[in-house]
């Protein structure tokens, strides 16, 4: 070896690891979006045939019972496309859903696309609301209690965390309406028993009444969702509290609340914003039993609605749109990943 070759050498050696770790993330996001691209395509495949196995004649239900001859009921398969066989069925829906064409639907004789844009605010308003609430006392109780861990707070949190998030939320729903909207003896309604207006208001006092009507969804949301927040955040934060960089930052004279805000709590992240992006899908996928149960009018009453005939093109679209949210959080909070901790790419 040569004196003039070997700092070159060096040099290749320095910046070799710095070249890798720039070209570690491309590689890390191309394989993230493959596998969401992929996971798409499945869901659009198994949304064709999942629903297919439910038992029951869409046309026939279509119908009301009314007396229908061959040549009507035939005449309406035909319409639909369902006298078709099925391979021709299943090419023609994936070549229309790569499209954004989810077909017709039967019930409402609507484009599916159309009746999706029509719910999804109401379901936005409704699981984005509730998300927020959850979300924010979930962390913030979940960070006091690993803190004060196996004192009075710590386990009043846990067990009333634990209790709720293990109650079904449809026989919670119905609880809050008995209670709070029917009322028990001298304690009266105080809240509408669902929908999400009561009809003739305008302006501030339309908010107002949509609020009202917004309360006991999304207290019956907040009570079982913010457990699962509080008690995972609970769990990461307890395995980061016997660090040695926790006890190094006491020792330099931190005070406690500022080790937990500046140190613990953003290496304990990981876990949390996993289960944030989850939840962030679930707000475009609506909650099924709670909306049917409050008759409020989104995506999870639309499809509880679409199940019941069955229409299949209104079944098919929102299940895609359901699993597309929720692959696509789930993909973004893997790109997040590295953000927080570099050694997720490498």
């Amino acid at each position: 070896m040569t004196a003039d070759t070997t700092p070159a050498l060096v040099e290749d050696r320095q910046l070799g690891p710095r070249v890798r770790k720039r070209s570690a993330y491309p590689r890390y996001l191309a394989g993230k979006v493959a596998g969401a691209a992929v996971s798409l395509l499945a869901v659009l495949v198994t949304s064709f045939f999942l629903f297919r196995l439910i038992p029951g004649d869409p046309v026939k239900t279509m119908t009301g019972g009314r007396q229908v001859s061959a040549e009507q009921l035939a005449a309406y398969r035909e319409e639909f496309g369902l006298d078709l066989p099925l391979w021709r069925q299943f090419t023609d829906y994936c070549g229309k859903a790569l499209t954004g064409d989810f077909g017709t639907s039967y019930q409402f004789r609507a484009p599916v696309v159309d009746k999706i844009t029509e719910a999804l605010p109401n379901t936005l308003l409704l699981t984005g609301t509730a998300f927020v609430l959850y979300t924010v006392l979930g962390v913030f109780l979940g960070t006091r209690s690993a803190w004060r861990r196996g004192k009075l707070g710590d386990r009043v949190n846990t067990g009333l965390a634990l209790t709720l998030y293990s109650i079904p939320s449809f026989w919670l729903g119905l609880l809050l309406i008995i209670v709070l909207s029917v009322g028990i003896g001298p304690l009266p309604g105080l809240f509408p028993t669902g929908g999400m207006e009561s009809g003739g208001e305008e302006g501030f006092a339309y908010v107002l009444d949509v609020a009202h009507h917004l309360v006991l969804p999304v207290m019956t949301l907040v009570a079982v969702e913010y457990g699962q927040t509080l008690l995972v955040t609970r769990s990461a934060l307890l395995d980061e509290m016997g660090s040695d960089y926790l006890t190094t930052a006491r020792a330099k004279g931190l005070r406690d609340d500022l080790v937990r805000r500046r140190h613990a709590v953003p290496n304990a992240l990981l876990p949390t914003v996993t289960l944030i992006f989850i939840n962030l899908g679930r707000t475009v996928a609506g909650v099924i039993l709670v909306e049917t149960v409050f008759s409020w009018p989104g995506l999870g009453g639309l499809f509880y609605q679409a199940l019941s005939v069955p229409d299949l093109p209104l079944v098919q679209g929102l299940f895609f749109v359901f699993a597309a949210a929720v692959i696509l959080m789930n993909t973004l909070a893997d790109l997040v990943y590295p953000l927080l901790d570099p050694r997720v790419a490498r």
